[in-house]
């Protein structure tokens, strides 16, 4: 018998996450990133608490792993997510979406770096792969990186896959159990919110409310309730049916959603160039990871 729940999750994860790209390009045409941003995720919080009320499961979580979450907050929603948004203010969500793809070779040589992983030549030659199409990137776009706003968004992307790839290892050098995954959300989320919230009061030089769109305003809404929500309790449902393994080849999908989203939508420029770069980076990110449980199915527990 068919799980439709399982393939509900799945797609919703693939989806989603693929359109979040775009969504957040759409949202910071009228609206300064860190608005954005920190808007998002103080919503995700208020709905991640009306959950945890209604089920009766708010509490406190201990200063120990109240200080867990905020070093993993900092690293995966301020700095990946919040950077990678006001990057999108001079980049588009084609581009950003290929370069945050790369995540996972900085996670794979960091897990190197302090003995979580082995190296090996497949993986050498992934590794190698991706640097080859991120090459081929900066060929098409050379020029570009003369234009100062252009460089600074590259440079948040890279801090961004870089605080990504950190809180990635941070969690699995500690070996930090998840617990109630909602109630430690709701911690993470509002933390990140309110950080984000302070630094666009901060750095963000107009935020005059009344040049927001009902467009802009939309997509944070739509990054909130199903970026950042929905997808992540289809995520996590979809973990308890299928290994992580598994779960870990829609970030392929979700690429190429965003991809084509950008050119579809917000008429990107997808040269040759770009797409042979993206199906390099993907590849050598698959080489990577790949392991031969991705493709077997998970016994019945």
């Amino acid at each position: 018998m068919k799980d439709y729940k399982l393939i509900f999750a799945v797609l919703t994860v693939a989806i989603v996450w693929g359109t979040t790209f775009l969504a957040i390009r759409v949202a910071v045409e009228t609206i300064p990133a860190w608005f954005v941003a920190g808007i998002r995720q103080f919503l995700a919080s208020v709905i991640m608490l009306i959950v945890l009320l209604s089920r009766k499961e708010f509490k406190w979580i201990g200063w120990k792993s109240l200080g867990y979450q905020i070093i993993f907050a900092s690293l995966m929603l301020v700095v990946a997510n919040g950077m990678t948004t006001v990057a999108e203010e001079t980049v588009s969500s084609s581009l950003a979406s290929l370069i945050s793809a790369c995540s996972p070779i900085l996670v794979f040589l960091g897990s190197v770096a302090v003995g979580l992983q082995k190296f090996s030549l497949r993986a050498l030659s992934g590794v190698l792969l991706c640097f080859s199409g991120i090459l081929f990137i900066f060929w098409d776009g050379l020029k570009d990186l003369a234009n100062p706003d252009y460089r600074m968004g590259m440079i948040f992307l890279f801090c961004a896959i870089a605080g990504w790839a950190s809180g990635t290892i941070f969690t699995k050098k500690l070996n930090i159990q998840s617990g109630n995954i909602t109630l430690n959300l709701f911690y993470q989320f509002l933390f990140a919110g309110i950080v984000q919230i302070i630094l666009a009061l901060l750095f963000s030089e107009n935020y005059n409310f009344e040049n927001w769109t009902i467009k802009s305003i939309s997509a944070m809404l739509y990054l909130s309730v199903f970026g950042s929500v929905a997808a992540f309790f289809a995520f996590h449902y979809a973990l308890t049916k299928i290994s992580p393994v598994q779960v870990s080849i829609l970030a392929y999908i979700n690429t190429i959603i965003a991809i084509f989203l950008g050119w579809l939508i917000m008429d990107e420029k997808v040269t040759f160039k770009f797409i042979l770069a993206a199906i390099m980076i993907i590849c050598g990110v698959f080489i990577i990871n790949y392991k031969p449980e991705m493709f077997r199915r998970q016994k019945a527990s």
